[in-house]
């Protein structure tokens, strides 16, 4: 795909509860938004810009050298932020894919980037996602991971059929943790966000069924590991730990 053809959008918001500050919490000596903002630089797919509606998090992007757009502060969800941002800084509509990566992901490969973007090869699919197949016994019961339950495509690559907080599919077989991260085409994210949320998306508190409820596809990649999500001051302290290790093997 042209790179000119992609947005990688970041939404970064300062409402965290369990970890105030967050966006501008120091990781391996930068903003951990900064730090997402390199990686999502370093996938090479396209122009990465930052989606807040904080003037800290706006100052410390720019002066990184990074693009950042302000937002609405009363945004239902992050991807309301970033359909806001893609119609702001690309207002000729010249991004036919829009790449959403959550700003609390300071250690995500930037090849897991790439992954995504990839599905959007076969022209069938709408939205692009990840899965990693589950290791651990005690996440296959956790509600607080979240599983990718699809039809394979190829060993690598599922037809998403449901995603949910619940042990599934039963039976013998792998699960997969589903990681939230987003390839849309543009025309999708338009759509989905000017869709009501669904039953099953509140029900399960996962916005990416109201895709599937619509009948959109969504297609995941199949990765090997998961990212890690930082939501409180254990995985800042994970995330700086793992930052240190790679900055170690450079």
């Amino acid at each position: 795909m042209p790179i000119d053809d992609t947005l990688i959008l970041v939404p970064a918001r300062m409402s965290s509860t369990r970890l105030p500050g967050k966006p501008l919490a120091d990781v391996g000596g930068r903003p951990m938004i900064v730090e997402v903002a390199r990686r999502s630089a370093a996938a090479g797919i396209g122009r990465v810009v930052v989606a807040t509606d904080d003037e800290g998090v706006r100052a410390a992007v720019a002066a990184a050298g990074f693009d950042v757009v302000m937002t609405r502060a009363d945004h239902p969800s992050g991807s309301d932020r970033i359909f806001e941002a893609l119609n702001v800084v690309d207002p000729d509509r010249r991004a036919r894919h829009v790449v959403n990566v959550q700003g609390d992901l300071p250690t995500i490969d930037p090849a897991l980037i790439r992954a995504s973007l990839a599905l959007l090869d076969d022209p069938l699919v709408d939205i692009g996602t990840l899965a990693a197949q589950i290791v651990v016994e005690a996440e296959r019961t956790n509600p607080n991971v979240v599983k990718a339950v699809g039809s394979p495509i190829t060993p690598r690559r599922l037809r998403a059929l449901y995603f949910t907080r619940a042990t599934a599919p039963y039976g013998e077989g792998p699960l997969y943790h589903h990681i939230g991260l987003y390839a849309y085409r543009r025309a999708a994210l338009e759509r989905f966000v000017g869709l009501p949320p669904s039953a099953l998306e509140q029900r399960e508190k996962l916005e990416q069924l109201r895709a599937l409820e619509a009948g959109m596809r969504i297609d995941v990649a199949v990765v090997d590991t998961v990212p890690l999500g930082v939501d409180t001051p254990h995985d800042l302290e994970k995330a700086r730990a793992m930052l240190a290790r790679e900055e170690g093997k450079s």
